[in-house]
């Protein structure tokens, strides 16, 4: 079974940095995409950074240039350091896997078969 284990969240001011972890574990498939998606009080859940095990990363343009998605394929761990954080970066960040290849895989939560439980990740003004 597929597990999914976020870290990192927390408070910081407008302008700090937080670095999210995601630890996966019971992982079988030989392809992986693991992503980063986020979720506003009253808003849909929506996705951040994704990045396939051969390299390939994806960004929502509202983080483009401030989060970074990285991996260690040795610990089945997922990374998003985010720098220049805003208000609006307010929200509950999940870890999301899957094993398909997608042109888009931010584009819907459905692309993704696993998921973590969240954390939250608070931004003041």
């Amino acid at each position: 079974q597929v597990q999914l284990v976020e870290s990192g969240g927390g408070s910081v001011q407008a302008g700090g940095s937080l670095r999210l972890s995601c630890a996966a574990s019971g992982y079988t498939h030989s392809s992986k995409v693991m992503a980063w998606f986020r979720q506003a009080p009253g808003k849909e859940r929506e996705g951040v950074a994704a990045i396939y095990s051969g390299g390939s990363i994806y960004y929502a343009d509202s983080v483009k240039g401030r989060f970074t998605i990285s991996q260690d394929n040795a610990k089945n761990t997922v990374y998003l350091q985010m720098i220049s954080l805003k208000p609006e970066d307010t929200a509950i960040y999940y870890c999301a896997a899957d094993w398909r290849f997608y042109q888009s895989p931010l584009r819907s939560t459905a692309n993704f078969a696993y998921w973590g439980q969240g954390t939250q990740v608070t931004v003041s003004s």
